[in-house]
């Protein structure tokens, strides 16, 4: 599928989002939900699916809005810019590079939470990182 097809299907899906009307959805630091990207570009993440959709780790909620949301891999991967969690035994990739803040419209289904270990060493992955 081209890129501009691509594009043109998430624009569709963002104006549906964007347009939801309601109290947001109750999300908690430390959950997993599925989550619309969207489509993204050069290095960014993106979704996957027609939902434009992956899992992304609930890390600091800033309103009843907003949230700095971690996206997630099942692929395996290694290096100080990833951190292996769990969701029900599920593991998963945190990738700390692509944290960004998002808007509760983006969150379709929750997952679950994260194992309180994993949830500690995403903390302190991100620490380390930015702060050296």
């Amino acid at each position: 599928m081209g890129i501009i097809k691509k594009f043109a299907e998430w624009f569709g899906l963002k104006e549906k989002l964007h347009n939801i009307v309601g109290k947001p959805v109750l999300f908690k630091e430390g959950e997993m939900w599925w989550c619309n990207l969207g489509e993204n570009i050069g290095s960014e993440i993106n979704g996957k699916s027609k939902l434009f959709s992956r899992p992304v780790i609930i890390f600091k909620k800033l309103s009843a809005n907003t949230f700095l949301g971690i996206p997630t891999s099942s692929l395996d991967k290694n290096g100080s810019w990833y951190i292996q969690v769990h969701v029900h035994d599920v593991s998963s990739v945190a990738i700390l590079s692509q944290i960004r803040i998002l808007d509760y419209k983006r969150l379709s289904t929750k997952m679950g939470r994260l194992h309180t270990d994993d949830f500690k060493r995403v903390k302190a992955g991100l620490k380390k990182l930015y702060f050296g």
